[in-house]
Order: structure tokens, then C-alpha cells, then sequence
């Protein structure tokens, strides 16, 4: 089965196969991608004739012909007017064309099948299915931060091996690794990597220098760079790049591949009929799209262009019921010990598939008498959605793979790189549950309706409470509880012999709620972390020690911060090792003591002070002098990119300046570093360990500079005296 596509400028498809020891191409030159037209309004009159007349003429156009097509999951077959496209290309400048017309006789008119991307289109239309037959081999190549923006390379890694020298240098090695490797796939550091090389060998007069498989195609561009914004957060999309006959996986520009492994991208290239090449790039809510896109193709539905569902009347009181989320019990903040940890298996998904939630079949007609969603009073149809067939499939293929996974785990010697590739597709289907229900309320989403991301959290919360409830009654103590997850400990004022089996209890609880409840871990102890500003408990913030476990499952704190140093990590978790071993305060302050005097003597290394913060806006747009700032400009000095939505890296050298002078980049060579700048992050690091225990930044520093709170000692002497 082919594993990458390429679409030639003269309308041919090359289908790329692999092979014993290579790959082969096999042309089609009579693919003509379709797209679909209809009224808006469905009680339009349905005559296209002259819209079809309008697009017989047109030159980019092979065909026409009016065919019956469900316009939404909720709509019967009607008559649309299908178009054949002489090229991919010219898809979407034909559909705009039909959105122009609106003084057509039949009113507004509405375009279907039209966004979709280039080899998912292809598959989906043809149906080829994209996963590979044989295992694809793959080739990395790199380039440290300070080459990126440089028109020629000195500097190169390829399969793991540095290259420095000339471009004619560095070339003949790329030339030298494609033939030994002969890679179906390109893993590289960067994109540009792609027009660099080729540009490098123009310049130099390589003549047979492609990262190619095909003759007189070295590479496409199949799309600029660009800067979005997604729920408030900046992010970047770098320019992508197509080379004819192998694939391209960009690490700047690429999720699954970075959260999991080919493995788990392959597994999600099998669900969504998305090529490797594409499924890379893709965002989680696109592969979770073209898998319903392929469920909605399967059943004759069409896809629009853009939403434009309506959200169905609600009256004032169920919009303030509706308007709620998951279930929420707050933590009682502390260390608590002998606390069990109990999960309910992909909660959200599985209240889709057991109360078929979807958006074809909430608040039907056909019963809207009834109240199916507690709450809420909503109606759901007892015909099976299709967000049911969708998401079942993956549900069982997961429960399946982690039963693998525990399966090969047990062996006396387990197969690293077949958990390795278990693991990498247990994830990348745990992130397609984990964005399903989100995606529900999602307004650009395809064929999502609001009515059931709210009906998934009145499930939600009636599901936790009956467990809260039932936990209670069988002689546990909840001290946490947060959308799917409750932490329990032994009630004290229930003795051992009337308390319930915990697994017993949540075998019942299972029965009831019709989703199974897993006992996640067992802890020695836990402690539950305060907001910052505030005594209440921090919903996601929390550590403690498995038993029978060595390592610590920590969430939330400094720890797990993608922005934190390593030294103040490492320093973080010492600390976490002092309070286990010793449950003292004092002990965690040693440790914290001793990790000041190494900074103040400059022993740690600048490589284990880098911070990583993600850039948000350009460099004309920041109004403060913050070190992220600094940062740009050194970057700017430096002609490195610094595009929003982009990470920057730089250590902290004096904090006391608001100039570019205040940090240094990550590769710079640094002299020094403010260590009391850092001193501050490590205080506010084991602020998080010991705000359990009652302590706060104020104590931390008291007691570092050996003061003692006055009352205190003043009722020492009191003591004494009498």
C-alpha cells in the first residue's frame, strides 16, 4: 500500500510503495478531485441546472453531475450538484466561485467536500488506504539553533554523525547517507533544511545533489510560515515542504510524532486515512476530524465547508444549568498517607459511546419529550449516533494495547522495542479520546454541536457524585476529586471491619454507571499543593509517592513545567527525596541550603540553568522589558528567528538589567549567571514542597536567614522562667 503521495503541476499522482530495498511510483493521470454545491436553505428550490451550466463552461472544470448526498448527519439524501476538478489545486478557488453567486436563482448557496488536504483528499476519494505495507526506514537530519537562519550550512548532523566544512562538504555526506539509507521518510530538525540543501548545491554547482526520489522535482512548497492564535495561546506554523517520494516529518512542526513515535503516527495514519506525511503536521483535532470525515463519507454525508449549526433554543435557567463543567471536589490541602487514587477509563469518551451522545441524535425531534440528560432535561434518539462508531473502535483498540503493554511488562524479559511500539500507539490514542469531547464544543468543529459537549458534563457529574457517594458509604474518606479522577483514604471514624473492599466497591460502581472504574495507584502518602495566592487547594497540583514505587508521580509543580531549569528540577526533587525519607521541613531546607551555596560558589553549570519560554507576540509588540524581550533582541542581534509561537532559550546573567545585556542565549558562551535570580526560583521551587506542610516564601526565608518569629521566643523565655 502506498505511504506518500505527490501531485505533478500536469495533474499526474504519483502513489509511492515501498519495496524489498527501495521504493517505486505508480502514475495515475486521471484523478480529478470532486466537490459539492447545494442550497443553503433546505426548503430552497432544489433546480442547479443553471449553476451546472455556469461550471460546464469553465476550464478547470473536467465534469459535472447532480447526484443525491446527505448535507448534514441530521438531513435525508437530497440533490446536490457535484464538481470534477481538473487539479487539486483549483478546488477551492472553484468552490469560492459558488459562495459568490449570491443572487443564484436558488438563494445561497452552501460548498461541501472542499478544505480538505491534499493526500487525504486523495485517499478518501480513491480509496487507497495510506498505511504502509512494510516498515519504513527513516534518516534525521539537524541543525543547531545558530544555522537556522543561514542561507548556507557549516555545520550538520546527519543520522546521529555532526558534519562541519563546506557546503560541497556537507553535501556529499547527505548524498552519501541518502544512497546507504535509501530513507522512505526525512526526520529533520527544521523544514528549512529542505530548500537550504538544494539552494547550498545551486550555489556550489553539485549538479547531482536531490533529496529526491523522482527526476527533475527536487522539492515542492506546499505551504508559507505563519502565526495563529488558539484559545489564547500563540503559536507557530513553519513553512512545510514536499520531497517526491519520501515523506517529510518536521520536529518543529509536529505533535504526534513528538508525544509518541512512528508507531503511534502509523496507527493514527490507519484510522484517519491521513499519509504519514500529512497525519505529522496535523493537530489532534484534524486527525480526530478526517476519522469522522471518513465515518461521514462511509454514510453518504457531506462535509461543510464551515459550520454554520445553529445552537438549539434554551431557556435562561438551562442555560445557567448547561453552562457548568466537569465535577469538581476541591483538595484538602496537606499531606495525606494511605491514599488511593481511582480512575474512570476515558470517562468522556465512554459517556459518548455508552449514552450515545452525538450531535446527529441530542435533542431530537423524535423524543423530545423525554429527559435522557440529567440536568439538563435533553433528549437523545435511541438510533445510534455516529460519534459512537467513530470512537468505539479506538476505545477497544486502546483497552487492547494497554492490556499488551501490562501483558509484556510482566515477562521475565520484555521486548523494549515492542513496548516501545505499544506505548507510542497507546498514546496517540489516548490524545484522540482525551480531545473528543472538548472538540464537541469547539465552534470551527466540523460536525460538533455545543448541546452535547454540555450533555457530557452533566453525565460527568452525576457519575462522579454516585461514586463520591457510594465511596463515603462504604467507609472512605474523598479528599480529591477532579473530572474523571478521586483520591480516597480509610474514613477514621469507620472501623477496618465495617469499611468496603475498595475494588469491590468499584466493581459496583462500575455496574452502575456502565463505565469501568480502575483502581489507578496506592500511595504511601500524597500531599495536596495550595494555590499561590490563596489557602485553597490547587486543583492539579500534587506529588506523593507510589508504594511498592520508586520514583515520585509529581503534577503540576516545577517539576513538570516545561520552562523549568533542570537544576532547579533536580534540586525540586532532591527535596521531594528529604521529605519522603524524612517527612522534616528542616531536612528540605538543608537540601535547599546546600543548593544556594553551589549557586552563590558557581559550581552549577550555565547549561543547567536554561529556561525555555514559549514566544507570544513579535518583538515590536511587548510593552515591558521582560527577559523574554532580552531574549528577542539578543536573537534579533544575532539574525536568529524568533517568530511568535516559537520557544527561546537563555540563562538569566544579571536580572537586574532591562537591556538585551539581562540573559544570554542558550548557545552563547556565559561567563556568569545572577545567582540570585536563580536563588529566587529554587525559594518558590520548595515553596511547592513544603505549602502542604503550612509553609510559605516568608518561612522559607526566615528560616534560611536563621530568624525566629519573636512571639515565639518570647514564649520560650516565658517558659523558661516559670
Amino acid at each position: 500500500m502506498p505511504f506518500t503521495f505527490d501531485f505533478l503541476n500536469d495533474g499526474r499522482v504519483l502513489e509511492w510503495e515501498t519495496t524489498a530495498d527501495s521504493a517505486v511510483a505508480t502514475e495515475h493521470e486521471d484523478y480529478t478531485p470532486r466537490f459539492y454545491v447545494a442550497p443553503r436553505d433546505p426548503d430552497a428550490d432544489r433546480d442547479l441546472t443553471t449553476l451546472q451550466s455556469v461550471y460546464d463552461q469553465h476550464p478547470d472544470v473536467v465534469a459535472t453531475e447532480m447526484v443525491t448526498r446527505r448535507p448534514g448527519f441530521r438531513q435525508d439524501e437530497e440533490t446536490v450538484l457535484a464538481v470534477d476538478v481538473a487539479h487539486i489545486d483549483r478546488v477551492t478557488p472553484l468552490a469560492r466561485q459558488a459562495r459568490q453567486l449570491s443572487d443564484h436563482p436558488v438563494g445561497d448557496l452552501a460548498c461541501f467536500n472542499v478544505d480538505f488536504s491534499r493526500e487525504f483528499r486523495y485517499c478518501l476519494e480513491t480509496g487507497v488506504n495510506p498505511t504502509p505495507a512494510g516498515e519504513l526506514s527513516t534518516l534525521r537530519l539537524s541543525v543547531p539553533v545558530t544555522e537556522t537562519s543561514n542561507d548556507i550550512y557549516g555545520e550538520l548532523t546527519v543520522a546521529g554523525d555532526t558534519v562541519t566544512g563546506s557546503p560541497t562538504d556537507i553535501l556529499t555526506v547527505v548524498q552519501g547517507a541518502l544512497d546507504a539509507h535509501d530513507p522512505d521518510v526525512l526526520v529533520c530538525s527544521t523544514s528549512e533544511i529542505v530548500p537550504t540543501l538544494h539552494e547550498m548545491a545551486t550555489g556550489t554547482s553539485v549538479d547531482d545533489f536531490s533529496l529526491s526520489r523522482w527526476p527533475n522535482i527536487d522539492y515542492q512548497q506546499l505551504a508559507s510560515r505563519s502565526t495563529y492564535s488558539s484559545y489564547g495561546r500563540v503559536g507557530h506554523s513553519p513553512a512545510r515542504y514536499n520531497v517526491p517520494g519520501r515523506a517529510i516529518i518536521d520536529e518543529s512542526n509536529t505533535f504526534f510524532y513528538g508525544e509518541t513515535n512512528l508507531d503511534g503516527v502509523l496507527d493514527l495514519v490507519s484510522r484517519s486515512k491521513k499519509p504519514v506525511q500529512e497525519l505529522a503536521w496535523a493537530s489532534i483535532g484534524n486527525v480526530l476530524t478526517a476519522i469522522q470525515i471518513c465515518e461521514a463519507h462511509d454514510r453518504g454525508v457531506l462535509v461543510p465547508w464551515n459550520s454554520w449549526r445553529h445552537e438549539f433554543y434554551k431557556s435562561m435557567e438551562t442555560l445557567h444549568d448547561a453552562d457548568r463543567g466537569g465535577f469538581i471536589f476541591a483538595p484538602e490541602v496537606g499531606l495525606h498517607e494511605n491514599v488511593h487514587e481511582l480512575d474512570f477509563s476515558s470517562l468522556y469518551p465512554n459517556i459518548i459511546c455508552t449514552r450515545n451522545v452525538s450531535p446527529d441524535v441530542i435533542r431530537c425531534d423524535c423524543h423530545s419529550d423525554r429527559e435522557d440528560v440529567p440536568g439538563l432535561g435533553y433528549s437523545i434518539c435511541d438510533d445510534p449516533g455516529y460519534l459512537v462508531d467513530v470512537l468505539q473502535p479506538i476505545i477497544d483498540a486502546r483497552d487492547e494495547i494497554k492490556a499488551a503493554i501490562r501483558r509484556e511488562k510482566e515477562r521475565d524479559d520484555p521486548d523494549e522495542d515492542r513496548l516501545a511500539q505499544l506505548e507510542g500507539r497507546s498514546g496517540a490514542l489516548k490524545w484522540i479520546l482525551v480531545a473528543c469531547f472538548g472538540y464537541q464544543g469547539f465552534s470551527n468543529a466540523k460536525f460538533g454541536r455545543i448541546e452535547c459537549h454540555e450533555a457530557i458534563n452533566a453525565f460527568a457529574r452525576e457519575i462522579l457524585l454516585t461514586a463520591k457517594q457510594r465511596l463515603e458509604a462504604g467507609g472512605w474518606r474523598v479528599v480529591h476529586g477532579i473530572v474523571d479522577s478521586i483520591w480516597v483514604t480509610p474514613d477514621p471514624d469507620v472501623d477496618d471491619d465495617d469499611r468496603e473492599n475498595l475494588q469491590t466497591l468499584a466493581t459496583a460502581i462500575t455496574e452502575r454507571v456502565k463505565i469501568r472504574l480502575e483502581h489507578e495507584a496506592h500511595y504511601d502518602w500524597v500531599a495536596f499543593v495550595p494555590q499561590r495566592e490563596g489557602n485553597a487547594g490547587a486543583l492539579t497540583k500534587y506529588f506523593g509517592t507510589v508504594a511498592g514505587d520508586d520514583d515520585f508521580k509529581v503534577r503540576g509543580i516545577e517539576a513538570r513545567q516545561r520552562s523549568t531549569p533542570p537544576f532547579i528540577e533536580d534540586v525540586q526533587r532532591d527535596c521531594l527525596d528529604r521529605l519522603d525519607a524524612t517527612r522534616s521541613p528542616d531536612a528540605v531546607l538543608d537540601c535547599l541550603q546546600d543548593a544556594i551555596k553551589r549557586l552563590h560558589a558557581g559550581t552549577v553549570s550555565v547549561e543547567q540553568l536554561v529556561e525555555r519560554n514559549r514566544v507570544s507576540k513579535p518583538l515590536g509588540g511587548y510593552t515591558q522589558n521582560t527577559q523574554n524581550v532580552a531574549a528577542l533582541k539578543r536573537a534579533r542581534e544575532q539574525d536568529l528567528a524568533d517568530h511568535p509561537g516559537q520557544d527561546i532559550e537563555y540563562v538569566v546573567v544579571d536580572d537586574e538589567k532591562s537591556s538585551r545585556e539581562r540573559v544570554a542565549l542558550a548557545h552563547e558562551e556565559v561567563e556568569s549567571y545572577d545567582a540570585s535570580y536563580y536563588e529566587t526560583q529554587l525559594v518558590r521551587a520548595v515553596e511547592s514542597v513544603l505549602s502542604p506542610l503550612g509553609w510559605d516564601r516568608s518561612d522559607i526565608r526566615r528560616e534560611l536567614s536563621g530568624e525566629r518569629d519573636a512571639v515565639l521566643r518570647s514564649f520560650g523565655a516565658l517558659d523558661e522562667l516559670s
